[in-house]
């Protein structure tokens, strides 16, 4: 019989991973393409041969998620998996659709199937979108492992956007490493919090290599998800993180919900942020889809390292990229700190966009008054760069987990805003994983 031919829809992350577990080395499949969607820099590359393996010599191409209907008729396409996250359940079914009227087969696959067994205890850190406050989470976790005398390594959701075959195992544990990797801005944001903290991160594309590695270093191995992804490697313990600011949403949105029907604690972040309705209602849907969940109150407060300036001020908000594209937030931590320490003015950037700015405005045009972060590639950085610098306002507040003034030079004053995670009340992170560590 013909191997059947497959198409994994993806954005360099989980489609790579679905590959690696699933379809390599099996003589019964033929994958012919990746598409790449969310993340711009990924189509038109080729998954390498030296990680897709014998059957494929040439590698696998990457080609944009538009092209797929005119690739289901040219390769006769058997069957379309799906594989990245943080889509509505009406976007997923509209990319389904398309699928199956052209003939092919649609296919999720499940956590089960492509997770990985480590030889270490687990503790994954999900949420059910993105921007819910996985990050400050993580960290919290990580400080509360390392406090209690385990040495923890942080494997975090990949961001695989240079060189795959290079990019296989990478291992991060200074600053400096960051720039031997020639990591984006996407990526500095996510591992530069862990490492100034003194943790260990790993990433990459192959998470059995990784994990293999990890083991030898690690006494506590903890999963850092991207977006609202599932965990690549089988947690022991798994927290999700929801948000009121998007009520309705933790049970509505691909893969999420599954994450919050799996967890053993959920975290109901932004308490201090979010209408008592709305806090009520994630509430009601949790215990609705997992009633035997821990369900632990917490807050996002910001801090500014300069606030005096911000007062009577006309700012530029930059935010978190994914979280204000993709993750759909139409404000964060920038704005919240903008608020509450007196700006006279929200400077709108679209009048001032420079090159591939402007791009994200036009796929993302629900975004407003607020720019974010975009640096996936050094073009996108300078591009960042060259619209913070053209745009007329007095001060930039720096709302990206990652001190962009680190990376970019700015003309203008700015200051930066920090935050984490403070339970309130109780059960508390601490109470939920003392009773992990102890078993």
């Amino acid at each position: 019989m013909e191997p059947r031919r497959i198409v994994i829809m993806g954005a360099a992350g989980r489609d790579f991973h679905n590959f690696n577990t699933v379809f390599r080395g099996q003589s019964n499949v033929r994958v012919t393409a990746f598409t790449a969607a969310q993340v711009p820099v990924v189509e038109g590359r080729r998954y390498p041969p030296e990680l897709a393996g014998s059957g494929y010599p040439d590698g696998i191409p990457i080609i944009p998620e538009t092209d797929l209907p005119a690739l289901l008729a040219e390769e006769q396409v058997d069957e379309v998996v799906f594989a990245y996250s943080d889509l509505s359940y009406l976007d997923l079914m509209h990319k389904a659709a398309m699928v199956m009227s052209a003939g092919a087969d649609f296919r999720l696959i499940g956590p089960e199937a492509t997770m990985l067994k480590a030889d270490r205890p687990v503790i994954a850190v999900t949420a059910v979108r993105t921007g819910c406050g996985k990050s400050q989470t993580t960290r919290r976790v990580a400080s509360l492992l390392t406090e209690s005398g385990k040495n923890v390594a942080v494997v975090r959701h990949p961001m695989a956007y240079g060189d795959l075959a290079r990019q296989r195992v990478q291992r991060f544990a200074s600053l400096e490493d960051l720039a031997v990797h020639n990591c984006t801005i996407e990526e500095m944001e996510e591992y530069e919090p862990h490492l100034v903290r003194g943790n260990t991160v790993y990433a990459g594309v192959d998470y059995e290599a990784i994990l293999r590695q990890v083991e030898l270093e690690a006494d506590i191995i903890l999963w850092d998800g991207g977006n609202n992804d599932l965990p690549f490697i089988r947690p022991d313990y798994h927290i999700t993180v929801t948000d009121p600011l998007r009520a309705g949403d933790e049970v509505t949105y691909y893969p999420g919900e599954i994450n919050l029907r799996r967890a053993d604690a959920v975290i109901i972040n932004k308490i201090d942020s979010a209408d008592p309705d709305d806090i009520e209602e994630v509430r009601e849907n949790i215990r609705s889809v997992n009633p035997s969940a821990m369900i632990i109150e917490a807050a996002s407060p910001v801090s500014v390292d300069r606030p005096e300036l911000i007062r009577g001020r006309r700012v530029l908000v930059v935010e978190d990229g994914p979280t204000v594209t993709h993750g759909n937030m139409t404000y964060g931590a920038g704005v919240v700190a903008a608020e509450k320490f007196g700006a006279a003015e929200l400077i709108d950037p679209r009048p001032y966009l420079k090159g591939s700015m402007g791009e994200t405005f036009e796929a993302y045009p629900d975004i407003g008054s607020i720019l974010p972060a975009m640096g996936y590639s050094p073009e996108q950085m300078n591009d960042l760069k060259d619209t913070i610098d053209a745009a007329e306002a007095d001060l930039v507040i720096i709302g990206t987990p990652v001190d962009l003034r680190r990376i970019i030079d700015i003309n203008k004053d700015s200051v930066r805003v920090t935050y984490d995670l403070q339970e309130i009340g109780r059960p508390t992170i601490e109470d939920a994983l003392t009773d992990y560590i102890k078993r």
